[in-house]
Formats: C-alpha cells, sequence, structure tokens
C-alpha cells in the first residue's frame, strides 16, 4: 500500500483521507513518517488538515493597525512570555501608544515600566528601556512612511531596517498583518519542529542561516499543499505545547551518538488538554 489513512471525525460525519507513506519523500531527502508519530510531516499534515475541517484554525493576528501589530509583536518574542508580552501591549495600547502619533522613548519607557496586572499579580516588564527605543524607532518610521504592503517580503525587508527588529520578528510582523506566506517566523518552536522532523539540518541555525531555512520551510508547505502561514501557526502551538519535545530531542542526539536503537519507543502520559500530541509516540 503506497499511503496511510487518517480518519477525522466532524460532527456526526466520519471523513477519511489518504496521505503518502511513511518512507515515501515529501521533499529530497525528508521522508513523510508516520502519521500517529510526532513530530512527522505527515502527522503535521494531519493537524493542518484537522483544524481545517474542525474549523479551528489558528488566529494570529494581534492588532487592528500595523503600528498595533508591530507594538504586539515586539513587546513579545525571545525571553517574554507571550501573556506577559500581549499584557505589555494591552497597557501600552490603552495609553494610545499606537494611535499613529510618534510618541517620545521616554514616554514609551514610562509606560511600559508600570506595574502589568497579569492572572491577579502586579508584574514587571523585563528589557522595558530597551524595547522603548525599538518601539519608538518603529513607530516613528511607521508615522513619517508608507511600507510596502504588496508582499510578506517586501514589508518584511522594510521592517528589518528598523533598530531593533530583526527577521524573525519583520516575519511575524509580516505574516500576521498581511496573512503572508511567502516568509516564516523561524523562532526555537518551529527550528525544533525542523530538527525532529528532519525537515531542517544541525549545520544550520537561525541565527546564521535564516533565509536558507525560511526557504526550505515554504519549500515543504508547498510539497505539502498547505499554506506556509497555516504550517507555521499549527507547528508553533502544537510545539510550545508539548511536553515531550525536550525528551525527544535528547533521543535525537543519543540516536546520532549510537546510544539508543532507532527501534526504541518514546511515549508519554497524556494529559488533560485538547493538542492531539499528546495521544501520540515518536517511534
Amino acid at each position: 500500500m503506497n499511503h496511510q489513512r487518517a480518519y477525522l471525525t466532524v460532527g456526526k460525519s466520519l471523513i477519511h483521507f489518504d496521505i503518502p507513506h511513511e518512507h515515501s519523500e515529501v521533499v529530497p531527502g525528508v521522508k513523510w513518517g508516520k502519521i500517529v508519530a510526532f513530530p512527522t510531516v505527515a502527522y503535521w499534515l494531519y493537524t493542518v488538515l484537522s483544524k481545517r475541517l474542525d474549523n479551528t484554525n489558528i488566529q494570529y493576528k494581534l492588532g487592528r493597525s500595523l503600528h498595533e501589530e508591530v507594538g504586539a509583536c515586539l513587546l513579545g518574542g525571545h525571553g517574554i512570555p507571550a501573556a506577559v508580552g500581549l499584557a505589555a501591549y494591552e497597557q501600552l495600547k490603552s495609553h494610545g501608544a499606537f494611535s499613529g502619533v510618534a510618541h517620545s522613548e521616554e514616554q514609551l519607557l514610562e509606560w511600559l515600566s508600570q506595574p502589568i496586572h497579569l492572572n491577579g499579580k502586579d508584574i514587571k516588564y523585563r528589557f522595558a528601556k530597551q524595547k522603548a527605543t525599538y518601539l519608538h524607532h518603529a513607530l516613528k518610521r511607521l508615522s513619517e512612511e508608507t511600507p510596502p504592503t504588496e508582499s510578506g517580503m517586501a514589508l518584511r525587508n522594510w521592517l528589518t531596517e528598523i533598530k531593533g527588529i530583526g527577521l524573525k520578528t519583520a516575519s511575524w510582523i509580516a505574516r500576521n498583518w498581511l496573512d503572508a506566506d511567502d516568509v516564516a517566523i523561524l523562532d526555537i518552536h518551529i527550528y525544533r519542529a525542523g530538527l525532529l522532523g528532519g525537515f531542517f539540518d544541525d549545520n544550520f541555525t537561525v541565527e546564521k542561516d535564516y533565509l536558507a531555512l525560511e526557504q526550505r520551510f515554504i519549500e515543504l508547505a508547498q510539497a505539502m499543499e498547505v499554506r506556509t502561514s497555516e504550517l507555521d501557526a499549527v507547528m508553533w502551538y502544537e510545539m510550545q505545547q508539548s511536553t515531550s519535545v525536550k525528551r525527544l530531542l535528547e533521543y535525537r542526539e543519543q540516536l546520532k551518538n549510537g546510544l539508543v536503537d532507532s527501534g526504541t519507543v518514546i511515549r508519554r502520559v497524556p494529559k488533560k488538554r485538547k493538542a492531539d500530541t499528546e495521544q501520540l509516540a515518536l517511534i
């Protein structure tokens, strides 16, 4: 049999669809893998399709204007928990930080230094001074120029000219605002998915090889016949929710060094949550 059959319950209907055989290559050198083995390429295709059929696609746009989107993405990212970044964004938005007026760096810092109320506690935003500087430069340029929006890549390249906005943050903004499929947000979760799924190579890093990895990711999405933005969002959500990624990475490293047999099974104890990953194993 040259395919794998997957089943999905939608309402009162049972839908089945076929995915190529686990040993078939989706792109040269990358196998589809088993549907039930997190996080293979076949698993990701199943997850994307199931979210489509369930009408539970991830909504990733954060702002109602490009000023707001830039603010939300700049206040999140590396070292900032998602909930904290969003809370800081909402706090600055309440002060009118993203209204289109180019506020001073000092004013932004004052607002960002205020305690953030989150889950019944007052917390302090990390990197307030640095992020106030970046926000000032970004919002000032947005108030002075009209950014290109004909493609995600055009907007991404324009954004990377602003102090404090690198390829990942610029891609995040462009994907969110334009629903773009010509860029990819390669954070640690996507990079790990690539390593575990076999479509990223250890010799490449996000810091040094972002564009090469991005092209690889886009080619994978095209070969899977899904949208890049859709695949990126699904992978990010599942990877950051999973409790097994660390163990899978350790297993992968041991396998590379010949310390375990390739037939070793890594399983996990299910948790009570909705993510499909909790019911699967990597074999």
